[in-house]
């Protein structure tokens, strides 16, 4: 059954309490395509713990993800690592209207993003101190542990197929060699980042090593000499070594190339480590499914078509209605998903 992205916005799409999804194992696999979540980062403004992640994609039926590192290290006791800036000492960010990261506790050091103020002498100090702590916390660590961790996600009927890491570029080789590694003891095949283009030889290199492709995530910037968001900017990255990989964003390359992202996703399929699904208007606005200009059925049909095992990642960035939450908004976006493979 074939449907156009405006006639399938007109199916109804109610709301499914909490209360009521599943409590049984998840399955999210439908008509050969596994739909998945990028957690903890879509749970927005709610606790990011492995558990709870556990809890929420249970209770949503989605048995696979695409996990952040944090969760894992934070269970497992990592120095200085929170799973969420929501489980951190300061509690949920201010609201916004996107959904809130989960980006903390990964890159060197507690965090220093961009746009923030510099940091005081002392305050570098802190973090160089914080960071070695860190580092030396992951490569005395027993990958029984991350083989436990897997386990215990297994057993709860989910497959932990992407391990996103943040600011990889910033990592010596031997902390590069630990992401991989441990990506493969949680069972995923593939990393996922947000990376440079101008590291991509260099990462592409540990990707051949260990064997296990990474994934570049897009955003909407189509003109940066760093960013991910052409066309161009992934083949670049291909042609540097074949292990270099595409992490898809079909909301973000509609917004940033103004077109659609299905002929790009035949000619490079291959390639594509996971695909990022939702919905968002030219205009870069982020919409419930269904409203945008986002081709998110036919993109979900032509997975199930050619039978490509590329999981399909619901990304939940819109705003919660008023009166809504966050479960039943993504409670949404996974009923969407499955009536479009039905």
């Amino acid at each position: 059954m074939n449907f156009s992205r405006r006639d399938f916005s007109k199916l109804a799409l109610a709301a499914v309490p909490a209360a009521q999804l599943l409590a049984a194992k998840p399955n999210s696999k439908w008509g050969g395509v596994q739909v998945g979540i990028n957690a903890p980062y879509s749970f927005t403004r709610m606790s990011g713990t492995a558990d709870k992640i556990i809890e929420y994609m249970t209770q949503l039926n989605l048995s696979a993800c695409e996990l952040r590192l944090q969760p894992v290290e934070a269970f497992l006791n990592a120095p200085g690592v929170y799973a969420s800036p929501n489980d951190g000492p300061g509690g949920p960010p201010p609201a916004r209207g996107a959904a809130g990261g989960a980006r903390g506790g990964s890159g060197r050091g507690a965090g220093g993003g961009r746009g923030r103020a510099p940091l005081t002498a002392e305050q570098k100090a802190a973090q160089d101190k914080a960071a070695a702590e860190l580092t030396k916390w992951r490569l005395g660590l027993s990958q029984d542990k991350i083989k436990g961790f897997r386990k215990k996600y297994e057993d709860a009927g989910i497959l932990i197929q992407i391990v996103k890491v943040d600011n990889i570029n910033s990592f010596e080789d031997d902390v590069l060699d630990y992401f991989f590694v441990t990506a493969k003891n949680l069972g995923a095949h593939a990393i996922s980042t947000e990376g440079e283009q101008s590291q991509v030889e260099r990462l592409g290199k540990f990707a051949e090593k260990h064997k296990m492709r990474i994934g570049y995530h897009g955003h909407t910037n189509v003109t940066s000499q760093e960013a991910f968001g052409s066309p161009q900017s992934w083949e670049k990255a291909i042609a540097a070594n074949t292990w270099n990989g595409i992490n898809l964003d079909i909301g973000h390359f509609v917004a940033g190339n103004k077109t659609s992202p299905i002929p790009f996703i035949k000619e490079h399929h291959d390639h594509i480590t996971h695909i990022h699904i939702k919905d968002k208007k030219l205009d870069d606005t982020n919409v419930p499914f269904g409203q945008g200009d986002t081709p998110i059925v036919e993109v979900l049909q032509l997975l199930k078509k050619e039978k490509w095992p590329i999981q399909a990642t619901i990304e939940y960035e819109y705003r919660t209605p008023e009166g809504s939450t966050v479960l039943t908004e993504i409670g949404k976006c996974v009923e969407y998903c499955r009536k479009a493979l039905a």
